[in-house]
């Protein structure tokens, strides 16, 4: 049987549009619920005084659930295989993400919102997974890349609507979770699961099947990612009351003054992507810098306008923050430990997500407002972008199976 008898099927534009559109599943869960944080917190304010806790809580639990069951979404998606874990999950996250439009119990929400993070945790760990299967390492980064473009009109246009579905009905954000359905509908017609590449690989002498799981890099870039994740998040969950403390209270205000600095997240996957030759050292910490800078920026300002341009400096950060880490990640994980690999990672990413606005919670706390809370996050980004040239190394050595 010759090598070329056996080579994988190829995974084109089809494919790639697919994993796009899934990736941003994930992403929908938190961003959505950004203009609608307010408006659940007075809807509960008055039953519960706790509730201001509570909600951004609430909004980052699936990051909770995600940060536990990564790993072992990882090591099921080693042994069982790739499409099949992603169809189901899909399913699960329409149907759980729409369930707290019909409850009216912030408890009930939460554990709706803990449900919704084993399907993410699902969706992410497979989805990475295929992006590494399917395609080399500068597809892949191509892939990546038009993932952090598409993501800002997406991301935009669901910031948008959720700020009028809040304004009609403070609990009509989680209609947009419904978008799961028309996902699993795409996953099903184009996704396929991708063949191993050990037969062929064996063939040619680079057998890898011996080869010990990379815990040293493993451990290195989830660390970083943690890290990462917790500042991404932190105006992610948190802006809308920063919005407040300037002095803009309406839901519809709020999405449509942030619609457009959001779409700087374009800007940071063209930072990426024209990045992508200097190595993961200096993307890295442009990422952290540009984190740190805006929400030193958003913590200092008084009106909407500085609140715009701090936004729009931390977007285009936040517009580099998947793709960088992803792409890091898989640089250091052949076929047989991808799953495995992606699990951590995914596992790091959504603890960061959970973690995130407990912390804030007690800058918010120490200092008083929310604005102070920006401003101690974004320095200590400024310090990550500095630490980041010291730990990661300038050069990455790509896995046996890359």
């Amino acid at each position: 049987m010759s090598v070329q008898s056996i080579a994988p099927r190829k995974a084109g534009a089809a494919q790639g549009i697919t994993l796009v559109t899934v990736a941003f599943l994930p992403i929908v869960a938190i961003v959505s619920m950004f203009p609608a944080v307010p408006a659940i917190i007075e809807h509960f304010a008055a039953r519960d005084p706790a509730a201001i806790a509570k909600v951004p809580a609430m909004v980052s639990a699936p990051g909770l659930t995600i940060a536990l069951l990564a790993l072992f979404a990882g090591l099921l998606v080693d042994r069982f295989g790739r499409r099949k874990l992603l169809l189901v999950s899909t399913a699960l996250y329409g149907f759980v993400g729409v369930a707290p439009f019909f409850l009216d119990s912030i408890d009930q929400i939460y554990v709706s919102r803990l449900a919704l993070g084993v399907a993410e945790a699902a969706i992410l760990t497979t989805l990475n997974t295929l992006v590494g299967d399917y395609w080399d390492e500068k597809d892949r980064r191509f892939w990546l890349t038009i993932q952090g473009l598409a993501g800002p009109f997406l991301g935009s246009a669901v910031i948008f609507l959720s700020g009028y579905l809040t304004a009609v009905q403070w609990n009509g954000i989680f209609l947009v979770y419904t978008v799961g359905f028309p996902a699993f509908l795409a996953s099903a017609f184009f996704l396929y699961e991708p063949a191993s590449d050990e037969t062929a690989r064996k063939m040619l002498g680079m057998d890898e099947g011996g080869e010990p799981f990379p815990w040293r890099n493993v451990l290195t870039y989830a660390g970083v990612t943690l890290l990462g994740s917790g500042l991404y998040y932190v105006f992610i969950i948190n802006g809308g009351i920063v919005w407040q403390e300037i002095g803009v209270k309406d839901s519809a205000a709020i999405g449509r003054m942030t619609s457009i600095p959001s779409l700087f997240v374009m800007v940071g996957a063209g930072v990426f992507w024209f990045t992508g030759k200097i190595g993961p050292r200096w993307q890295l910490s442009t990422f952290f810098a540009l984190l740190g800078a805006g929400l030193v920026t958003m913590g200092l300002i008084h009106d909407w306008r500085g609140m715009v341009v701090g936004m729009a400096i931390q977007q285009t950060g936040a517009g580099m923050a998947v793709p960088c880490l992803v792409a890091w990640a898989q640089s250091h994980l052949p076929f047989a430990h991808r799953g495995r690999g992606m699990g951590i990672w995914t596992a790091c990413f959504f603890f960061g997500q959970f973690s995130s606005p407990l912390l804030v919670s007690l800058l918010r706390e120490h200092f008083g407002h929310m604005q102070g809370a920006f401003v101690a996050a974004g320095v200590f980004g400024l310090v990550c972008a500095i630490l980041v040239l010291i730990v990661v190394s300038g050069r990455e050595k790509a896995p046996t199976g890359a």
